[in-house]
């Protein structure tokens, strides 16, 4: 019985290394021809090791990969990213907090079907904001800019980040509210000295959630920004459709690997936090 359990576990990390190298290859093939010098590019093995690994193909990528109205390398693009993602981020998941704050302690008359309106956000396709969300940056003077796209970015967020942190607070006592209302607590004094302490695994999960979803997004950014404010996404499309005499294949795979790097980051630092809040129940109920 023993050996039969070995074979099935060798069998089940087989078929687990697998599909791990399959989703891994194009990184593999990303980072190696980023380190490559065209000559060895054109004339070496895809899946080859470079011969003699250099960064001469990032710096290019970062501040001189393409030239145009929009090009000059990525550096200005992820500066851009950089400045639209950290308060989009930060405040779409406090107010997310807020909401699910609200809608799971202090439920009054209508809260759920405007829980419900919330959640309908979440399966609209983007695409039929666009025009009326240009509508309203415009009237607000934010168009084009950096700060219309913190702003599409923290209304496009609010219904994920209000389900994330309603569902968990949901699962909070409602003893340890009505134990603080009966000692005197208000509404802000509950949540920033009792709820928000208890919610450390929902906000990382937040946070890389929205982070993740801010930095790759490409629909927004390519709309609604001008052009001294498009995000690394755009300034990445811009530079892989660059025309050239000679395409720089190794400049390309070093400016995706240059936009991929924060996430990577990310996830390869609090990934383990991220699967802890999701299995406190994040995305329970």
């Amino acid at each position: 019985m023993g050996n039969k359990f070995n074979w099935h576990r060798a069998a089940l990390w087989s078929v687990l290394l697998l599909f791990a190298l399959v989703f891994l290859l194009p990184m593999y093939v990303m980072l190696t021809t980023s380190l490559k010098d065209m000559n060895e590019v054109r004339e070496g093995n895809l899946l080859s090791l470079p011969m003699a690994p250099s960064f001469a193909s990032w710096a290019k990528a970062w501040s001189s990969a393409c030239t145009g109205i929009d090009c000059g390398g990525l550096k200005p693009f992820f500066f851009n990213s950089v400045l639209m993602v950290v308060p989009a981020v930060l405040v779409s998941s406090t107010l997310g907090a807020i909401n699910g704050y609200v809608l799971s302690k202090w439920r009054f008359r209508g809260s759920e079907f405007m829980f419900a309106m919330m959640l309908f956000g979440m399966f609209m396709p983007l695409q039929v904001v666009l025009l009326p969300m240009s509508q309203v940056l415009g009237w607000f003077g934010i168009a084009s800019s950096i700060w219309g796209l913190v702003a599409v970015h923290i209304i496009a967020g609010l219904p994920s980040t209000t389900l994330f942190f309603r569902n968990y607070y949901v699962g909070l006592p409602d003893e340890l509210i009505k134990a603080a209302m009966l000692d005197g607590a208000g509404f802000w004094r509950i949540f920033w000295r009792i709820v928000l302490p208890l919610s450390t695994p929902i906000v990382v999960v937040t946070l890389i959630w929205q982070f993740t979803n801010i930095w790759n997004d490409f629909l927004f950014g390519v709309v609604f920004s001008g052009g001294a404010s498009k995000p690394i996404t755009v300034g990445l499309n811009n530079l892989a459709n660059t025309s050239s005499a000679v395409k720089e294949y190794n400049v390309d795979m070093a400016a995706a690997m240059i936009a991929a790097l924060p996430t990577l980051f990310v996830y390869i630092v609090a990934g383990k936090y991220f699967v802890r809040g999701l299995t406190a129940g994040a995305v329970k109920g």
